[in-house]
C-alpha cells in the first residue's frame, strides 16, 4: 500500500514539474533554434502544448485535486520553502490554459500567423509558463514573479507582427501593467513587513492571530492587491487598456489572451478567498473585498455593454464581450457563497472558451473579405457557414438558450436569490443581456444580410481545415457542457465547497506529514506546522 502511495506521489510530482518547466524548457530550445526552419519550431511548440493538455487531463481524470496536493520545491517545507498547490480550482485553470493553447496554436500555424515574428513560438511557450506557474503557486511573492513572466511574454505576443496601432496599444498595455506591478510589490512588502511570511496558507494563519494594531496595514496591503488583480481582470474603472490591446493584436494571440483576465479573477478568489475567509480571518477583515467585487462587477458589466453597443469594429466588440463576462463573474464572486462560486465557475469555463473562439471567427470574417478591414459594415455576400457560426457564437456570448451562456447566467441569478442587492443584480444582468442581443444582432445583420452591391468583388483568403477545427472546438466543448451539465455542475459544486473550506488548503500546505504521501507510516498532523487557530484540524 505504501509502495502504491509512493508511486502515485512520485507520478504526481513529475507531472506537476512537467506542467511548469516543460513550457520554459521549450521556450529556451526555441530561442536557441531561432534560425532553424519553421517546421521544427512548430513541431517543438505543438508537442509541448499537446503534452501539457494530456497531462492536465490526466490529473483531472485521476482526481488528484480532490484533496489539495502540495509539492515543496527542493523538499523545503512550508512556510520556509516555495510550494506549488494543486487542487480542483488550479486544475481547472490549467486545463483551460492548455485547451486554449492548443486551439490558439493550431489556428496560428494553420493561418501562418506565427510567421510574422521570429520568436512567436518561444513567447507562446513563455506565456504558458507564466500562466501555469500563477495557477499553481502557493506563495504570494511567486505569484508576483509569474505575473511578471506572463506579462513580459504577453508584451512580445501583443506586438507580434508590428504596426503603429499595435505598438500604441502595446505601450498603453505595458504602462498600466507596470503600475500594477509596482503596487503589487508595495503590497507584498507591507504584508511581509508586518507578518513575516508570504506563503499564502501561513499568511492566513498569521492574519488570524495578528493583533488589532496591524489590521490597518493588512487591510491597506490587501486593498492594493485587490487593485492589482482588478487591473489584471480589467474591472471598472481599470479596464480601458483591454479593448485596444485585444482588438489590435493577432487573432491567435487574442484567443490565448481570453485566459488573461481570468488570472486576475483567479488571484482574487485564491488570495483574498484564503486570507479573509470567515473561518480564519478576524470579523473586521472578512468583508473587506466582497462588496467591492460586487459593485465593480455591476459597473463593469454596464460599461462593457455600452462598449459592445458602440463598437464599430468586430474585434473591439468581442473584446468588450470579454469585459461583460468579467463583470458578470465579479458579481457572482462578490456574492461569495458556495452556490454563487459554483455558478461563476460554470460561466467562467463558458466565456473563456467562447470568447477565444469568437476572436478566431472574427479573423475568418475578415479573411472572407479579402482585406484587413475589421469594421462592421456591409460587404459582398460571404459563406453561409461563417454567418451560421457567427449566429451561434453571438447566442452563446449574449446568454440565449440553449447554450452555456444562458445556463451560466441562470445559475448566477439563482445564486443571488436572497441577497440584499438581488433586485439590482437581476435588473443589470437581464437588461445588459437584452442589450447584448440587440448589439450582436445588429452586427450580424450588417455583416451578413446587408449586402453592398457596389463594393468591388474581392477574393476571399483561403482558410485551412485546421483553422476551421480551431474555430469549431470551443463550440463542441460548449455543447458538451450542456449535454453533460449534471455531472459538470456536480463537480463544480464540490470545487466551490473545496474553495470555501480554506482550513483544508491551509493544513495541506503547511503540514508536510499530511501533504506529502510518500511517508512510510501514516502520521497525525504535526502541531508545530498547524496553527492552533484551526482546532478542527488539530483534533483529527
Amino acid at each position: 500500500m505504501t509502495t502504491n502511495a509512493n508511486l502515485a506521489t512520485h507520478s504526481f510530482d513529475q507531472i506537476l514539474v512537467l506542467l511548469v518547466f516543460l513550457p520554459v524548457l521549450s521556450a529556451i530550445a526555441l530561442i536557441a533554434l531561432h534560425r532553424a526552419g519553421w517546421r521544427l519550431k512548430r513541431l517543438i511548440s505543438a508537442v509541448s502544448v499537446g503534452i501539457l493538455l494530456l497531462a492536465t487531463i490526466y490529473l483531472m481524470v485521476s482526481g488528484a485535486g480532490n484533496t489539495p496536493q502540495v509539492y515543496p520545491m527542493g523538499d523545503w517545507p512550508a512556510p520556509f520553502g516555495i510550494v506549488w498547490v494543486y487542487d480542483r480550482l488550479s486544475g481547472l485553470m490549467l486545463l483551460l490554459t492548455a485547451t486554449l493553447g492548443v486551439v490558439s496554436l493550431t489556428y496560428a500555424i494553420a493561418t501562418n500567423e506565427d510567421h510574422n515574428g521570429a520568436h512567436f513560438h518561444a513567447l507562446f511557450q513563455a506565456q504558458l509558463f507564466g500562466l501555469n506557474g500563477a495557477f499553481l503557486t502557493g506563495d504570494v511573492f511567486n505569484l508576483f514573479v509569474f505575473f511578471e513572466v506572463l506579462l513580459l511574454a504577453s508584451y512580445g505576443l501583443m506586438l507580434h507582427g508590428g504596426g503603429a496601432a499595435r505598438s500604441k496599444a502595446g505601450l498603453h498595455y505595458m504602462v498600466i501593467n507596470l503600475v500594477g506591478s509596482t503596487l503589487f510589490l508595495f503590497a507584498v512588502g507591507a504584508l511581509y513587513g508586518v507578518l513575516g511570511t508570504l506563503n499564502l496558507a501561513d499568511l492566513a494563519v498569521r492574519i488570524g492571530l495578528a493583533p488589532t494594531s496591524l489590521y490597518g496595514v493588512i487591510a491597506a496591503a490587501s486593498l492594493m492587491l485587490f487593485v492589482v488583480f482588478a487591473i489584471k481582470a480589467a474591472a471598472f474603472p481599470l479596464y480601458l487598456w483591454l479593448p485596444g490591446t485585444y482588438a489590435e493584436t493577432s487573432a491567435p494571440v487574442a484567443a490565448l489572451f481570453a485566459i488573461m483576465t481570468k488570472v486576475g479573477l483567479y488571484a482574487m478568489l485564491r488570495v483574498h478567498g484564503t486570507l479573509f475567509d470567515t473561518a480564519t480571518a478576524p470579523a473586521s477583515l472578512v468583508n473587506l473585498i466582497g462588496p467591492w467585487e460586487l459593485w465593480l462587477g455591476i459597473m463593469t458589466l454596464i460599461m462593457a455593454t455600452l462598449g459592445v453597443l458602440a463598437a464599430m469594429n468586430l474585434r473591439r466588440q468581442v473584446a468588450y464581450l470579454i469585459l461583460a463576462s468579467v463583470g458578470t463573474l465579479l458579481i457572482a464572486l462578490g456574492v461569495n457563497t458556495t452556490e454563487s462560486i459554483e455558478a461563476a465557475l460554470y460561466y467562467w469555463i463558458h466565456t473563456t472558451l467562447l470568447s477565444a473562439g469568437f476572436f478566431l471567427l472574427a479573423d475568418i470574417v475578415r479573411r472572407s473579405r479579402g482585406d484587413d478591414d475589421w469594421r462592421i459594415q456591409p460587404a459582398m455576400p460571404r459563406a453561409t457557414l461563417i454567418g451560421g457560426l457567427f449566429f451561434i457564437y453571438a447566442m452563446g456570448m449574449a446568454g440565449l438558450p440553449p447554450l452555456t451562456g444562458f445556463f451560466g447566467k441562470t445559475m448566477i441569478l439563482h445564486s443571488v436569490l436572497g441577497s440584499p442587492l438581488m433586485g439590482a443584480i437581476f435588473a443589470v444582468v437581464l437588461t445588459t443581456s437584452v442589450l447584448l442581443v440587440i448589439a450582436l444582432a445588429r452586427s450580424g445583420s450588417t455583416l451578413f444580410y446587408r449586402v453592398d452591391h457596389q463594393e468591388q468583388q474581392v477574393t476571399a483568403q483561403t482558410v485551412s481545415s485546421f483553422a476551421w477545427l480551431a474555430v469549431f472546438t470551443p463550440l463542441i466543448l460548449a455543447a458538451a457542457m450542456v449535454i453533460f451539465a449534471l455531472p459538470l455542475t456536480g463537480w463544480l459544486q464540490n470545487t466551490s465547497m473545496q474553495i470555501k473550506d480554506t482550513s483544508v488548503y491551509i493544513r495541506q500546505a503547511l503540514d508536510p506529514a499530511v501533504s506529502r504521501l510518500h511517508t512510510e507510516e501514516p502520521k497525525q498532523p504535526n502541531p508545530a506546522h498547524v496553527s492552533p487557530h484551526f482546532p478542527s484540524v488539530n483534533q483529527e
